[in-house]
């Protein structure tokens, strides 16, 4: 019985797959131990978004093989797909596995450490994705967190933002079969989730892969290009999923991962404000408040689109949390389109921001692109933001004190010797009850009283 650490890098779709991984693993009769301790076999599941992704991917590999010089290490995901094999190599990786045969990550270790066995020491890299046509399916039992549980339902991307190297670490849009995502929630929803969060690379896209016809039938469905960027002709079939998936017993609340605005109209906000399970919250992807820097960063749609896609969901949630990704100082960002970016955030008020300063990567358009912001520039702005966030964000959560909300709970955490219990609200606002209970994993109703501190809501 050998010992395999793993090691997640990324985002929650890599997640989901390495929860899967180690779901088989352990099926196959290995140990699972942490990842700072010696171990048989390291898996680290890379990630290659930025170059500092592409360093943390070739620091935790080295870190495994520092740690147990004889251990067999091993390199899944997208940092595989992009790094080279030289690379690889000099990170000291034996096996190397692609995103698209992650699913089968136990069979080729077997085989691998077999062969190994017989034939003396080697390293292999095991990776294709040209020519999928196919959705890899894997099935997740059970994750590392009691209450939520991440449920991919596509991989890939077609849109090739200049800033963004994932369509080539992922590959085209490909669809999972919505029978296979009922069965994997029926089972999540067996083991006592009650939150789902629906997570892939781009899940806007979900469904442009499937041929007519191919939506209720079993077999397999084979890759053709969508069409027109600015049809979303597959988009429908995410909301067709949610509406199919609302009547799983169990499950009291469903997600939604990071969203392409275009993919929100208003007969769409109103369709997912007629489910119960939905939860109003959404992320919509900006990056930009400047339609000249959209176009530089090929996004499909201006300002004056995503605000009205902002007001669909408020006109149907009412009070729904919005959140967004924002890129400061990307190449060419001029004062005056970074002050139409800080003024359009400031129009749409949002929850929650995420700011990030660009970062070169290699092999996108962007990094070849003339104008790059200095570093000291991109820290002021990103400054500014921050503090814009923290101001909308507190105006945000203040409507909330003196109403009766709804939260599911999750742990437990003592401060100054006190017991609190915290969760979340529908909306994702994180909210802490005064309480020597037990909550974990019960929704409870109750009335905001104020702020625990910053960022979090005091329930009586």
């Amino acid at each position: 019985m050998k010992s395999v650490a793993l090691h997640n890098l990324g985002c929650k779709v890599n997640a989901y797959e390495l929860d899967v991984m180690q779901q088989m693993l352990q099926e196959k009769g290995y140990v699972i131990v942490p990842f700072d301790e010696v171990a048989d076999i390291y898996v680290v599941n890379t990630c290659t978004v930025t170059n500092i992704a592409d360093r943390k991917s070739r620091q935790m590999l080295h870190q495994a093989k520092t740690r147990n010089p004889q251990a067999v290490v091993v390199a899944v995901g997208c940092y595989v797909q992009t790094g080279g094999e030289a690379a690889l190599r000099e990170a000291g990786v034996d096996l190397a596995v692609g995103n698209n045969k992650k699913k089968d990550l136990a069979a080729i270790l077997d085989d691998f450490l077999r062969r190994r066995e017989e034939e003396g020491g080697f390293a292999e890299v095991v990776t294709d994705i040209n020519g999928i046509c196919d959705y890899e399916e894997m099935l997740l039992k059970q994750t590392s967190e009691h209450t939520r549980a991440y449920v991919k339902i596509q991989d890939g991307c077609n849109q090739f933002c200049s800033y963004c190297i994932i369509p080539y670490a992922r590959g085209r849009v490909r669809s999972r079969r919505w029978e296979d995502i009922y069965k994997e929630l029926q089972g999540l929803a067996k083991a006592g989730y009650r939150e789902v969060v629906l997570t892939g690379i781009h899940i806007s896209s979900y469904g442009i892969d499937f041929e007519d016809g191919a939506w209720d039938r079993k077999e397999s469905v084979t890759q053709r290009k969508p069409d027109g960027q600015r049809g979303y002709t597959g988009s429908r079939k995410l909301f067709d999923l949610l509406e199919r998936i609302q009547d799983i017993d169990g499950i009291s609340r469903i997600r939604l991962g990071s969203l392409e605005p275009r993919i929100i109209t208003r007969e769409a906000a109103a369709r997912m404000a007629a489910m119960p399970k939905i939860c109003p919250h959404f992320h919509l992807s900006l990056q930009s408040g400047c339609n000249e820097t959209l176009k530089r960063m090929n996004r499909h749609y201006t300002t004056g689109e995503y605000l009205r896609c902002v007001e669909y969901l408020r006109d149907a949630f009412g009070h729904p949390a919005i959140t967004t990704d924002v890129i400061v100082g990307f190449p060419g960002e001029t004062d005056e389109e970074f002050e139409e970016t800080f003024a359009f955030l400031k129009k749409v008020n949002f929850f929650e921001m995420h700011i990030f300063k660009y970062s070169k990567r290699k092999g996108t358009a962007a990094a070849a692109m003339k104008g790059q912001v200095t570093g000291s520039i991109q820290a002021e702005r990103s400054n500014r933001l921050q503090e814009l966030k923290r101001e909308q964000s507190g105006t945000f959560l203040a409507a909330y004190i003196g109403k009766e909300e709804e939260v599911l709970f999750e742990d437990a955490r003592e401060i100054d010797g006190k017991r609190y219990m915290f969760g979340h609200t529908r909306e994702y606002v994180r909210v802490a009850k005064l309480t020597k209970e037990n909550l974990s994993n019960h929704i409870g109703v109750g009335k905001i009283a104020g702020f625990l501190h910053e960022g979090v809501l005091l329930m009586e």
